[in-house]
């Protein structure tokens, strides 16, 4: 990414420094250095620091810094919803795709889980995109142990909200999802919120409820679901999301955040990094 996107997208919306002391160097090359870390998956000790700041006296634990401490105010939350929030006409919501993902952990930390199917510890991630892709909703990470349906109306509800919050109506929305989301509560939640559900049966759930009995489940429609699955190669493209060693779901999520941006960007902008 180019300074002038990196401080429209970015340093924008970041806080103003209150104690009269100025940065060493300017606040875009910090963000420009965060995302070759999450682009190339290097540790933060090995960071090229010349390639960024030149021969300016800045240390990988300095970025390390500004990273952390703009994580814990939620800032990269707070610059994609804003990104979502000015550019939701580009959104293509005539159907959205939902569904969940695990994301080996190396490290340990928080939210960890040992998942069978992985055979190994994971943090599980739900997210609901629209039919181009692009994420517009996101769960709070949940330890790996847990199933995507484990309380999948809750969790469904919070991510509603989310919507809501960047002038994304949810009702009339339609929605695809596979088998694990084959959950009465989450139905219910999606017939109050006014969603249409086209959720493929799960057939160890036993007879149909009567909520089933209101929607014919649409194959056709059903295979945009590959969207999503496309977005979660796009997000394997940055390889600090390969595989989990932040030990905080903080600073893992808010690289998620910025993963989520840079996909948006490339979307409708011509952007790289």
């Amino acid at each position: 990414m180019t300074k002038s996107e990196i401080n429209e997208f970015f340093v924008q919306q970041m806080p103003k420094i209150s104690n009269g002391r100025n940065l060493k160097v300017p606040m875009w090359k910090i963000v420009k250095a965060i995302l070759y870390k999450l682009k190339t998956g290097v540790q933060w000790r090995q960071l090229p620091l010349r390639e960024f700041f030149g021969f300016a006296r800045f240390s990988w634990q300095s970025v390390f810094y500004h990273f952390n401490k703009w994580s814990k105010t939620g800032i990269w939350k707070k610059c994609y919803q804003q990104l979502l929030l000015n550019n939701r006409l580009h959104l293509d919501l005539s159907s959205v795709n939902f569904d969940g993902t695990h994301t080996r952990v190396k490290r340990g930390g928080q939210e960890v889980g040992y998942q069978g199917r992985k055979k190994s510890k994971t943090t599980n991630l739900l997210i609901l995109t629209d039919d181009q892709g692009v994420p517009v909703g996101w769960s709070e990470p949940i330890s790996g142990q847990h199933h995507d349906s484990y309380e999948l109306a809750k969790t469904a509800s919070e991510i509603f909200d989310q919507m809501e919050e960047v002038d994304l109506p949810c009702n009339g929305l339609f929605l695809n999802a596979d088998a694990g989301f084959d959950v009465a509560k989450f139905k219910a939640l999606c017939l109050e919120k006014d969603i249409i559900f086209n959720i493929d049966k799960n057939k160890r759930r036993g007879k149909s409820n009567d909520e089933d009995a209101i929607y014919v489940f649409d194959n056709q429609l059903y295979k945009r679901r590959f969207v999503v699955e496309q977005l979660n190669a796009w997000i394997d493209g940055f390889k600090t999301l390969v595989i989990r060693y932040e030990t905080t779901t903080v600073n893992w999520m808010s690289f998620h955040y910025l993963a989520f941006a840079i996909i948006f960007m490339r979307k409708f902008r011509t952007v790289n990094i």
